[in-house]
């Protein structure tokens, strides 16, 4: 026993420093993973802010290189009343978007209106010709560009849009978006975020030392590309020095300043559509230590485990010692008493687990069912969310555009026109508050009563809430509801919902095709009334069919659909006892057939 102990004890520094450095390797690693975890989501939620901020500002040059007086100066450019006109609404504009600079250049590169044309940085007279979301948009193209500016040496999100009178293009709109904003939020956090371009160049950092700097070499090819643009104007560019490391599922880069040098664990995502990618880094030391921290705290445990066993193993030799000096004549009593008591121990020790298992079982049904009212808290305000975030974008966009054009008509005396827009403006908000009344279809079956609904009508109202859609689209439609008009059983504002939804997803299918016209056709078969809404799309792929019409399902990319619209539209028109089908039509594009039930007497009346 003693040599036993004794080997142990030897044998227990060299246990130790195996199992200190396999360890401090698990641990590492696994600390590595949860900072991996926790910096993927700092950097989906980097990408997003981004990609959101973006994407509000997308669709403006377009609409504002469609108003009358932009059009009107890229026509006769030298008209100083027009100039003025044209300078003035730019300002309000961009002072009501909170934008950083919106300007109009003619073909040959000229500034001739901007917003910002009675400041000390004004664009007007200046030429911009080399700009690549210049050339583009030259071209016919909407384009993209990010750079320094050249004149206000203020870095921005260039938006291009060709502005067309007729077939031809007789100037840009452009529309630059301040980056500062969403860049001032990075700052002082636990985690370091930057931008680069394709050539590496840092462009938008919560380190402001890191601006204009590039974590890849500087190759004359590189400098080369980024001159031809001027994307950073006359900035110094410079190489940051940095190492990368690459290390089974981890990347690493190690930064250094001065005699010192920093690691960080990188995490990156490209944007495509801004042709850039956000990076997230952060600081390796921390988690290291974490890890160095966990080992020892196992060491010293282990150590005193070892002191534990051994203080156990020779009071347990030393009580040998001393049963094995008694009598023989207590040897039968003593090997009694010993039976007995390992019986009474199994029983206590079986005893002790059912008890420890029923407590357990007791103590994981509580928390299942805690984690089940939880979860059903949750899933019930994500629907209904995400259910009014839906339904209410399509009238929000129809009454701000309504709302725009008020202002305009107000600012140019038209009191009567902009007086009909803001009734239908006040429609548009009746019609949301009776949205929001049948969102509780969700939960319960909806309290309002069927009537007779005129398709005619509810065609009509659902036109002006979809036609900013369609316009943002290009796209066309075709309304064919036969000759006699046709009533069906219905809640109107409900199949509203319906139409809305189901021509918003043709809109979808069809922007950026040859042929975006869409059907809309409407027949009395038997007893029933079927619309119908056909596009000339790619279709409904088999994979997806059965499943269109499921909640959150969708097919668009990232904040562009929820994936309830058609779930709802499905529910909808269920509860008014009819049926919404989608089909792939042979000749291409899909179809969506909605069957209600007609309303025969009213039906008939209105055809007398």
């Amino acid at each position: 026993m003693k040599y036993r102990l004794v080997l142990g004890f030897l044998l227990l520094p060299l246990v130790a420093g195996v199992l200190a450095w396999q360890g401090h390797t698990v641990a590492t690693d696994s600390y590595m993973r949860e900072a991996t975890a926790q910096a993927t989501t700092a950097l989906r939620l980097a990408v997003t802010a981004l990609d959101g901020h973006l994407n509000r500002y997308q669709a403006l040059p377009a609409l504002i290189a469609d108003h009358e007086d932009v059009q009107e100066l890229v026509t006769r450019p030298r008209d100083r009343r027009l100039r003025e006109t044209v300078n003035a609404y730019l300002k309000d504009i961009n002072a009501l978007l909170h934008s950083s600079d919106i300007y109009v250049i003619t073909p040959d590169g000229d500034t001739i209106a901007a917003s910002n044309y009675d400041g000390p940085t004004s664009f007007v007279g200046q030429n911009f010709s080399y700009r690549p979301y210049f050339q583009e948009a030259l071209r016919g193209k909407e384009s993209r560009f990010y750079a320094l500016g050249t004149t206000s040496l203020k870095r921005g999100y260039f938006f291009g849009s060709p502005i067309r009178v007729g077939d031809e293009i007789r100037g840009v709109m452009v529309f630059k978006v301040d980056v500062e904003s969403i860049e001032a939020s990075w700052e002082g956090g636990e985690y370091k975020i930057f931008v680069s371009d394709p050539e590496g160049i840092i462009f938008m950092s919560g380190n402001r030392d890191w601006l204009y700097s590039s974590i890849l070499p500087l190759t004359a090819e590189r400098l080369a590309r980024t001159e031809a643009s001027r994307r950073y104007a006359d900035a110094t560019l410079r190489a940051l020095p940095v190492s990368e490391r690459v290390s089974s599922d981890h990347h690493f880069l190690t930064v250094s300043s001065g005699n010192s040098s920093r690691e960080y664990l990188m995490l990156s995502q490209s944007m495509p559509d801004a042709d850039w990618t956000v990076n997230v880094l952060i600081d390796t030391a921390s988690v290291r230590t974490q890890a160095l921290t966990s080992v020892i705290a196992a060491l010293l445990l282990i150590c005193l485990a070892g002191l534990g066993v051994a203080i156990i193993l020779q009071r347990r030799a030393r009580l040998n010692e001393r049963l094995s000096m008694q009598a023989e004549a207590q040897a039968e009593l003593e090997r009694r008493v010993d039976e007995r008591t390992a019986d009474l121990a199994r029983v206590n020790a079986q005893i002790e687990e059912e008890v420890a298992e029923r407590r357990l079982t007791e103590q994981q049904l509580r928390r299942t069912q805690a984690d089940l009212i939880q979860a059903g808290k949750l899933a019930g305000l994500g629907q209904m969310s995400a259910a009014l975030s839906h339904e209410f974008n399509q009238p929000l966009a129809a009454a701000k555009t309504y709302a725009d054009s008020a202002t305009l008509l107000i600012e140019r005396g038209r009191s009567e026109e902009a007086s009909d827009n803001i009734r239908r403006i006040s429609g548009l908000v009746d019609r949301m508050a009776a949205i929001s009344r049948h969102l509780r279809n969700f939960a319960r079956k909806p309290n309002e009563k069927l009537g007779a609904v005129a398709v005619d009508e509810v065609v009509r109202d659902t036109m002006e809430i979809v036609a900013v859609r369609l316009k943002a689209a290009s796209a066309t439609i075709d309304i064919d509801l036969g000759e006699t008009p046709l009533i069906v059983r219905a809640g109107s504002v409900r199949l509203q919902q319906v139409l809305v939804n189901v021509i918003s997803n043709a809109a979808d299918a069809v922007e950026g095709l040859d042929d975006r016209t869409i059907r809309l056709r409407a027949w009395r078969d038997g007893d029933k009334v079927i619309l119908s809404v056909r596009d000339q799309g790619a279709g409904i792929a088999p994979a997806i069919a059965e499943r269109i019409f499921d909640p959150f399902f969708s097919t668009k990319g990232v904040g562009k659909g929820l994936g309830l619209g058609l779930s709802i539209s499905y529910n909808i028109v269920k509860d008014f006892g009819g049926s919404l089908t989608a089909v792939n039509r042979p000749e291409g594009g899909a179809e969506f057939r909605i069957e209600l039930a007609a309303d025969t007497d009213n039906a008939q009346e209105a055809a007398e």
